[in-house]
């Protein structure tokens, strides 16, 4: 059976757990917060920590809060900038002595809840704001929606971030989430959406038809389908 080590790394928390053969959880969740100031190296630290009480695994999965392109980060807005251009999965490969992969952190959430089916789309809100997007499964890579301009000068990250919600409470905080999903559906025109993150627990508003609240731990679980190519190769060459 391979096992996946699979990492959520956040601006306020880095989270890890071990996947068994099937994508279930082979071990419990383990936290630790992120450290200040989040450079590289002490993160990788606080993930060394993390992942020693976990036991054996066989590969790794990163869900990272920036654009990663080739396993490489290219922006890294709620950690540090000694984040930008490290090839994180080459060095968590050379560090754990195991394949790795990296992709955005809403991206591999996502995998965890979408159908697979039409246009899907994940918002999460976290200490920023992540999007992804689906297309009939297929993850459409890096769109930073957050850092685009939302109204009234801020962009949604600024409307909808951590800041803006310990700056104006939760019950406000729920409005402006309202209205992002207003502005969203008619212009991606998703078949579903899905809210995220760990702050989604404050979303008091009735959600539409096609809305629905996913757990935080999907942002763990998705680690297994960046692995999906291999896992297929090996079961057709059985």
């Amino acid at each position: 059976m391979t096992l996946t080590l699979a990492i959520d790394i956040g601006g306020t928390g880095v989270k890890a757990i071990v996947l068994d053969g099937a994508g279930g959880l082979a071990t419990e969740r383990v936290r630790v917060k992120t450290p200040r100031p989040a450079t590289a190296e002490a993160v990788l630290a606080a993930i060394d920590a993390l992942v020693a009480p976990l036991g054996d695994f066989d590969r790794i999965s990163v869900g990272f809060p920036g654009v990663v392109i080739d396993g490489v980060c290219k922006t890294a807005v709620n950690l540090d900038p000694t984040w930008v251009d490290l090839p994180f999965a080459r060095v968590l490969a050379g560090r754990f002595g195991k394949p790795a992969r990296v992709l955005n952190d809403a991206g591999v959430q996502g995998y965890a809840v979408i159908a697979r089916k039409g246009v899907e789309m994940l918002l999460t809100f976290g200490t920023g704001m992540g999007c992804a997007i689906y297309v009939d499964g297929k993850y459409v890579p890096n769109l930073e929606l957050a850092h685009h301009p939302f109204g009234n000068g801020k962009t949604y990250e600024e409307y909808v971030g951590v800041e803006a919600l310990e700056h104006v409470g939760r019950k406000k905080w729920s409005k402006r989430v309202h209205k992002v999903v207003e502005q969203v559906l008619p212009i991606w025109n998703p078949t579903r959406l899905y809210l995220g993150g760990g702050n989604a627990k404050h979303i008091r508003f009735e959600l539409p038809p096609n809305v629905e609240i996913v757990s935080n731990l999907a942002g763990l679980a998705g680690g297994f389908a960046l692995w999906a190519d291999v896992d297929a190769a090996a079961a057709a060459a059985r």
